[in-house]
């Protein structure tokens, strides 16, 4: 069986979580799931939530599975999906007024956790972006844990669009940089949207005036926070402020 990541109909998916949560929410089909036999001990949970869902099921060896995710870390479960449904249209400041933009990021794994941390804390919308930063693949997905499946996310083309997309809508930008206001004591004002930049160079230089600096609190000057681990915590320093969670 050929290694496939991506068809011309669907996408591939895999991982337990990330499985049941795509069916969970409900907004794309699966059209294909592959699963070993004897099934996992997941089987069960899957199956009753692909209960009146036209789903073929095709039983397949583990190296089969590994080949069609393009990865060992499958747990058994494999599926070909419907592409994943980004938003047609630009968030509405009125609906939306807490946002999320990933500013090339480029770790799948940074990405997936970040999505993770963007659904706990009732994050309104996720903006990522064709040019610059990893895609919303299914290794990303599973590192989300499936999460990512309940999320509003538009995909731009690039940062710079992005930017000027939620300025002539009204948000407030709140950048994550070094040498910015500590994000502790901050009045964050909404519609608003907090941008978390590249893993070794930060936020883009040309957008690095578009809104207000806020950093972490750190032991020294000279270190920093792993990309996701500073997004999650401003994310839920911002949510708690705005009595989102």
């Amino acid at each position: 069986m050929k290694k496939r990541t991506q068809q011309k109909d669907g996408e591939i998916v895999f991982g337990i979580h990330p499985i049941i949560e795509l069916l969970s929410a409900k907004k794309r089909k699966i059209y294909t799931l592959y699963t070993t036999k004897p099934e996992p001990k997941a089987w069960s949970q899957i199956n009753r939530l692909m209960q009146k869902r036209s789903v073929t099921i095709q039983y397949v060896t583990r190296e089969a599975l590994s080949r069609l995710a393009g990865s060992s870390d499958h747990q058994g479960f494999v599926a070909l999906v419907q592409p994943f449904p980004f938003l047609k249209q630009f968030f509405n400041p009125k609906k939306h007024k807490f946002l999320l933009l990933l500013d090339s990021i480029q770790d799948v794994g940074n990405v997936g956790a970040i999505m993770r941390s963007a659904y706990c804390t009732n994050c309104d919308g996720v903006i990522i972006c064709k040019k610059g930063g990893a895609p919303l693949s299914a290794a990303a997905l599973k590192a989300s844990a499936g999460l990512a499946e309940h999320l509003n996310i538009y995909q731009a083309a690039s940062v710079a669009q992005a930017v000027k997309d939620l300025k002539s809508s009204g948000y407030q930008l709140y950048l994550a940089a070094l040498g910015g206001k500590d994000s502790r004591s901050v009045e964050y004002n909404m519609p608003l949207c907090l941008v978390i930049g590249n893993e070794a160079t930060g936020i883009t230089r040309s957008i690095m005036r578009e809104g207000q600096h806020i950093t972490l609190a750190q032991r020294t000057a000279d270190i920093s926070y792993n990309a996701s681990v500073a997004a999650g915590i401003l994310l839920f320093e911002i949510a708690s402020s705005l009595h989102k969670i």
